[in-house]
């Protein structure tokens, strides 16, 4: 049940918070929210190299750990292209709208308001994919220790928090009522709980499986920071700002693990 718990907390709070900060400002800054991602990201990488995988080496040997990292990346690859499929998306995102498959999801607004259900539903299922693999990492890190589990944790609900506000923001200008809005995208993030369970659960299987999982986290987190992240704030800001954040929220996830 303490599981459970802290899964829903965290797994649904960045999405629910940053939906109802996406109302009260009316209006997102593509910039704000690169920055925001680009910090939340370079915890996430710091977390990845001085913890979750140091740890998977300790508890296996290096040949596990570049397994689960392999593995975790190739999950998020796979499902990354999924979704470009299912959006039609294949060049490098330009704007924020684009880097979360929300571009159809407007348009078809405008034109036509029959197809803001089937449009909500690619968009709902593109941050369900992203999703699955952070609850992975808050799940495998549970089952090693509880306060690594919380640590990572509170760092998904930071990265949630840009993502609510990026799903939120069409769905207002397409002049979804409100309590719909903070209601969907807070459901965007329940993925999130069902890949922390299951990276738990096959965590308690035995030391070898929490140390794949650990890895398997450490993969699937890198990838989106620098396959996702770092890419696309760059290039949505045509600045190094978000480089200098990314490295400053690596500077900080190192002082986390110290505690």
């Amino acid at each position: 049940m303490p599981l459970v718990l802290l899964c829903i907390l965290f797994g649904i709070a960045g999405t629910f918070i940053g939906s109802v900060i996406t109302l009260l400002i009316g209006k997102r800054s593509d910039t704000v929210i690169c920055y925001l991602l680009a910090f939340a990201g370079g915890i996430m990488a710091g977390v990845s190299f001085f913890e979750l995988i140091p740890s998977s080496v300790e508890m296996s040997n290096v040949y596990v750990t570049v397994a689960g990292i392999a593995v975790g990346a190739i999950v998020v690859l796979l499902l990354n292209k999924l979704v470009d499929h299912m959006t039609k998306t294949s060049k490098l995102h330009e704007t924020h709208g684009e880097l979360h498959h929300q571009t159809t999801f407007i348009e078809s607004l405008k034109t036509n308001p029959k197809r803001m259900l089937r449009s909500g539903l690619v968009m709902l299922i593109a941050i369900t994919l992203h999703n699955l693999p952070e609850g992975l990492a808050i799940g495998a890190s549970l089952s090693v220790e509880t306060s690594l589990g919380i640590t990572i944790a509170i760092i998904m609900a930071v990265h949630n928090l840009p993502e609510g506000m990026a799903v939120a923001a069409p769905l207002l200008a397409g002049g979804m009522k409100k309590w719909k809005i903070i209601l969907w995208t807070t459901l965007s993030g329940v993925p999130t709980i069902i890949g922390a369970i299951i990276g738990f659960y096959l965590g308690e299987i035995s030391i070898l499986m929490q140390a794949l999982c650990l890895a398997i986290a450490g993969g699937a987190m890198l990838y989106i920071v620098f396959g996702e992240i770092m890419p696309q704030s760059v290039a949505m800001t045509k600045s190094r700002m978000p480089t200098i954040i990314t490295l400053l929220g690596i500077a900080i996830a190192l002082l986390i693990v110290q505690f």
